[in-house]
């Protein structure tokens, strides 16, 4: 049994799709290209795809990851060529490589998310994140399924700045991958926040800022996750979690030509 793990992504109109309409697009897509797929046992039997760790629906993300498990050895680019080719514009397999590794999900320990906070002024967003990132602790609360919820999104956030996005198109510093609704002038939060629980996401950190420095964007945040993987502590950078995949497929490969001459007759 060959496992092929994938990144895809979520823009423009699909960042509305929920996670359950992704699964059956992708189930969808997987028939299309006629993809060899090991299927569960028992009386419902379905295809053998792991999701991991998968973005809320309104939010972009250029960083979603799914593992699937086939019965047939399959190229890994010409897999992602076929399945891209099967799903709607907007839902894109951009990388996809054979599983070398174990624990995929435990290599997705931190995000990094782009905030685009329409008709706030960069300035009173750079206040705001100088004082949420002051605070030892911002308490904020979120309605859970046992009812309001208090807890802390300070600590899981290893890093948050604001940049600046201009009207002009040489006066950008976004991520070219977020996505941009308008263009007009406005403040840019970068956000790195580790995987934690309860899980701090994007509009934790913004009820944050609402409590330390009275920041409410008068619509809602745009949210684009731009990465997923393990957090480098010492770079405070998330890396790629699909690279130690790689990384073994690159030794297999320089390991196969020494074996095979350690084999050869004399």
């Amino acid at each position: 049994m060959q496992r092929i793990r994938l990144r895809y992504t979520k823009r423009g109109r699909l960042r509305f799709t929920s996670h359950r309409d992704f699964q059956r697009a992708f189930e969808r897509a997987l028939r299309r290209a006629e993809v060899p797929m090991a299927y569960s046992a028992g009386f419902t039997p379905h295809p053998k795809v792991s999701y991991a760790n998968a973005a809320a629906t309104g939010t972009g993300s250029e960083a979603e990851y799914l593992e699937i498990a086939l019965t047939e050895a399959r190229d890994p680019d010409k897999l992602r060529e076929l399945l891209d080719e099967s799903l709607p514009t907007g839902l894109d397999i951009v990388d996809a490589v054979e599983a070398r590794t174990s624990g995929l999900a435990d290599r997705l320990t931190a995000s990094v998310w782009e905030l685009r906070l329409e008709g706030v002024a960069p300035e009173d967003a750079r206040r705001a994140v100088d004082l949420f990132n002051a605070a030892e602790t911002v308490e904020v609360q979120r309605l859970a399924k046992n009812g309001m919820r208090t807890f802390d999104a300070r600590g899981a956030v290893a890093g948050l700045e604001a940049l600046t996005a201009g009207a002009e198109p040489g006066d950008e510093t976004h991520s070219p991958q977020a996505d941009r609704p308008t263009d007009q002038a406005c403040a840019i939060l970068r956000l790195v926040v580790r995987h934690v629980t309860p899980a701090v996401r994007p509009d934790d950190v913004l009820s944050g800022l609402r409590a330390v420095a009275d920041l409410a964007p008068p619509v809602p945040a745009g949210v684009t996750r731009l990465a997923q993987g393990l957090f480098d502590e010492e770079t405070g950078t998330v890396t790629d979690p699909l690279a130690p995949d790689r990384e073994a497929a690159v030794a297999l490969s320089m390991a196969a030509p020494t074996a095979a001459a350690s084999q050869a007759p004399a």
